[in-house]
């Protein structure tokens, strides 16, 4: 009668044997293999950084001495006017070139000082002070470059203010958490620059070639074609510097072992960004050296004229380099993917 079901000495299971399988789970799940596993994921986001800037020292470097060749170049042109009228139309002239060279500066040294700071931690606004910090170093020193060679007057002051504010601009973009694409950028807008000075040695023999003659007319039409040949070669040339910076920052990735190498919308910023840097560096001028390029203007018909033809020339071909350039630079990394086929094979 004790053994009876549901009496007070009822025999009851033996709740020790049963297992619980969420026991096991949560065991499981607490065991070694678990913190192998946590420690995998760690290392995993790490690995996701996006890719460094190879060569940044080198490309601050070939930066910087383009801004002071430019810088040099400038003066030179400036103290060999003859008169204090001819002096403002050449800085007018003369701006673009340098302003563009101070805004690439700005970025390439910012990007080399940035990086060493991207290795050691992931704080994105201490990267981004840095790069602030070196663009306005950049800036400073070409201002005091130009206060102490340039002619002390106007003119100066608007060339060194605006020379500094470009600079530090181009630092504060080099504050960007993708470095690769900040270096591609800088790269190929540098080697865009260097083009469009090389480039002056066809001009007239491209003049000859696409039909200048004695009439207006003819003379326009050559200048317009003469303009459309070196903005489409310019976008190219930016295009396949952005593409080769990109694939050799992909290429130390993977010999690294990481895994965030960059993908197709890397390589069409980088591709587009020559021809956003150069549209960049119209703003500025038309911001910082609005006094230097209404003053030349003012000069006469013909100088109006003039300044007001460079600028729309430059615009248009900043949007040729941005759109070729963009172009080129997706297309020729659409060319080294493989096909579903090959990759089922």
């Amino acid at each position: 009668m004790s053994n009876e079901p549901g009496g007070p000495t009822a025999a009851r299971p033996d709740q020790s044997d049963t297992v619980d399988p969420r026991a096991d789970d949560r065991s499981a799940a607490t065991g070694p293999d678990a913190d192998d596993q946590s420690e995998a994921a760690g290392d995993h986001s790490g690995a996701g950084r996006p890719a460094p800037a190879p060569g940044a020292t080198v490309l601050a470097l070939l930066a910087a001495g383009w801004l002071a060749a430019m810088l040099w170049s400038t003066r030179e042109a400036i103290s060999s006017a003859t008169a204090g009228v001819t002096a403002v139309s050449l800085s007018a002239f003369a701006l673009p070139g340098v302003i563009s060279a101070a805004l690439v500066a700005g970025a390439a040294v910012g990007l080399a000082a940035g990086e060493p700071v991207a290795r050691r931690t992931e704080r994105v606004t201490l990267r981004f002070a840095v790069a602030i910090g070196a663009g306005l170093l950049v800036g400073l020193l070409a201002a005091l470059a130009i206060d102490l060679t340039y002619a002390g007057d106007v003119t100066t002051r608007t060339i060194a203010g605006t020379t500094a504010a470009a600079a530090v601009i181009g630092g504060a973009l080099a504050g960007a958490r993708n470095g690769a694409v900040v270096g591609a950028v800088a790269a190929a807008a540098l080697g865009t620059l260097v083009f469009v000075v090389a480039f002056s040695v066809a001009r007239d023999p491209l003049f000859n070639l696409f039909g200048a003659g004695d009439s207006q007319q003819s003379l326009v039409n050559a200048a317009s074609w003469v303009s459309r040949t070196e903005s489409l070669l310019a976008g190219l040339i930016a295009g396949g510097l952005a593409f080769g910076y990109l694939t050799w920052a992909r290429r130390r990735v993977v010999r690294d072992g990481g895994e965030a190498a960059p993908r197709w919308p890397a390589y069409l910023v980088a591709g587009a960004g020559p021809g956003l840097l150069l549209l960049l560096t119209e703003v500025i001028i038309r911001i910082g050296g609005r006094s230097l390029i209404d003053l030349a203007a003012a000069l006469s018909e013909a100088d109006a004229v003039a300044q007001t033809s460079l600028g729309t020339s430059r615009v248009d071909n900043a949007i040729w380099v941005l759109f070729v350039g963009a172009l080129t630079a997706v297309v020729s990394f659409g060319r080294t993917l493989s096909s579903p086929a090959d990759d089922e094979a």
